[in-house]
């Protein structure tokens, strides 16, 4: 099974990766992660990628991912070729990069997409500063959906992300961490959420589209 972990700068996709491959492991699943290949390109470089670098990115990346799938039951991605051609901004119809990370993704048995409710955190390698992580959430799923892919968007902070990803793996492969204890007493709730569409009210469940 590939599951893809995709989403914006500093949205917990590294530790959501390790934390889901510890809950398989511990259910006796033969487990590989593969690291973000253009994170460790611009570690080596010491630079961001020039546009026509990064099509040999993602197909290393991808590269890395068919290898580790020889040898793991399971292997997560710690982003795919399509996170490389959003943050390239490669993004035309004919692009080769565009055409090959949308094909790659097709390939993918589920692609959750990392929310933004986790607080920005600058690391010193950022391709992006905050404020950009809007337009490359909204870039994913619009990718997403026009190619017709399938993903599930996951929110919450610790256990309770940690939750929301398991509960979109499919039935049998990983116990479901215990339920949050019921909160008693007066709970406030926003205005927006009688709108099915709104997702204030999925920051700690999972969406579909």
């Amino acid at each position: 099974m590939r599951i893809a972990l995709l989403g914006a700068e500093s949205t917990g996709k590294t530790t959501l990766a390790a934390q889901i491959a510890a809950a398989l492991r511990r259910d006796g699943h033969a487990v590989a992660i593969v690291p973000e290949v253009l994170r460790e390109w611009c570690e080596r470089e010491r630079r961001t990628p020039r546009p026509e670098e990064h099509l040999a990115i993602a197909q290393e990346q991808e590269r890395r991912v068919d290898a580790a799938a020889a040898a793991a039951q399971v292997v997560i991605a710690d982003t795919t070729a399509l996170m490389v051609a959003v943050w390239g901004g490669l993004l035309f119809e004919h692009d080769p990069l565009l055409r090959f990370a949308l094909e790659r993704q097709r390939g993918y048995d589920l692609t959750l997409l990392t929310g933004l409710d986790l607080p920005w955190v600058a690391d010193g390698l950022q391709r992006d500063p905050a404020h950009a992580r809007e337009p490359a959430d909204t870039m994913v799923r619009e990718l997403l959906a026009r190619a017709g892919i399938s993903y599930r968007v996951v929110y919450g902070t610790g256990e309770d992300r940690l939750r929301n990803a398991l509960a979109a793996l499919p039935d049998g492969l990983a116990r479901r961490p215990a339920p949050p204890p019921a909160r008693s007493g007066w709970q406030w709730t926003c205005d927006k959420c009688s709108d099915a569409a709104c997702e204030h009210k999925l920051f700690t469940s999972l969406a579909r589209r």
